[in-house]
C-alpha cells in the first residue's frame, strides 16, 4: 500500500524533468470530465455512451435486436460523431506533433467551446431533454469525447487514456506482483480507475436531482482549467513537451 500512494504521489506530482511533466495530472482532470459526461449521455440521453464506443457498439447491436430501452439512431449517431471528433483530433495532433503542450491546449480549448454550447441548449431548454436536445447533446459531446481520447492517444502519455479503462483495469491485475509482475505504474492506473468513477458518481448524483446543466457546467469548468493550465505550463521550453521517443 505504501508503494501504491507513493507511485499516486509521484502521478500528481511529477519529478522535475520527468518526459510527460505535468499531463498526468491534467489528463486525470479530463478523465474526471469523461465520467461526468458519460453519467450525462446514459443516464439522460437514452441509454447512449458518447465516450466508450465499446459500450456503444453492444447497446446498438442490442437495440437492433429488439431490446428495450435502447435506441440504435442514438447509438449511430453517438459512434458517428466520436469519429468526426477524433478525426478532428488526429489532424490537430499532426499539426501540433512537435508540441504536446500546444496540441492539448488547442485541444481542450475546442471541446470547451463544445461544451458550452451543450450547456447554453441545455439552459435554453430548462434542463428538459426533448428530442432536439438530446440529439444535439450527443452529437456534440460524441464530437468532443472523440476529440479528447484521439489527442490523448497522441500524447502518449500510459494508461491514461482519459475515456477507456479496460486495459488500465488489465495492466492493474496482470503486472501486479501477484501475478509475477513488477506492477509498473500502479498508482497512476489507480487514479485513472478512480477519476473515472469519482466523475461518473458525481456525474449520476446530479442528474438523478435534476442538474443537468450543473453538470455540464462543471465538466465545462474543468476543461477550461486544463487549457489554461496547460498553456501556461507550456510556455516555457520543458522536455515534456517534445513527443515522447
Amino acid at each position: 500500500m505504501r508503494q501504491l500512494l507513493s507511485d499516486a504521489g509521484r502521478t500528481l506530482v511529477p519529478p522535475r524533468g520527468e518526459r510527460h511533466g505535468p499531463l498526468p495530472p491534467l489528463l486525470l482532470t479530463l478523465t474526471v470530465v469523461t465520467g461526468l459526461i458519460d453519467a450525462v449521455s446514459f443516464l439522460g440521453l437514452g441509454h447512449v455512451l458518447v465516450a466508450n464506443m465499446t459500450g456503444n457498439v453492444i447497446f446498438l447491436a442490442f437495440a437492433l435486436a429488439g431490446a428495450a430501452g435502447l435506441s440504435a439512431s442514438a447509438s449511430v449517431v453517438a459512434l458517428a460523431a466520436f469519429l468526426l471528433g477524433a478525426l478532428a483530433g488526429g489532424r490537430l495532433g499532426s499539426r501540433f506533433a512537435a508540441h504536446r503542450g500546444r496540441l492539448l491546449t488547442a485541444a481542450t480549448g475546442v471541446q470547451a467551446v463544445l461544451v458550452a454550447v451543450t450547456v447554453a441548449v441545455a439552459a435554453a431548454g430548462g434542463g428538459r431533454v426533448t428530442t432536439g436536445v438530446q440529439y444535439t447533446l450527443i452529437v456534440l459531446l460524441g464530437l468532443g469525447m472523440g476529440l479528447q481520447n484521439a489527442v490523448a492517444r497522441r500524447l502518449g502519455v500510459p494508461d491514461l487514456t482519459t475515456t477507456v479503462l479496460t486495459l488500465t483495469l488489465a495492466g492493474l491485475a496482470a503486472d501486479s506482483a501477484p501475478a509475477g509482475g513488477a506492477a509498473p505504474r500502479s498508482g497512476r492506473r489507480i487514479l485513472s480507475v478512480l477519476a473515472m468513477f469519482l466523475g461518473a458518481f458525481v456525474g449520476a448524483v446530479l442528474l438523478l436531482h435534476g442538474h443537468l446543466v450543473l453538470i455540464l457546467g462543471l465538466a465545462l469548468l474543468l476543461t477550461v482549467l486544463t487549457s489554461v493550465i496547460t498553456h501556461r505550463l507550456s510556455a516555457v521550453d520543458a522536455a515534456w513537451i517534445r513527443p515522447p521517443s
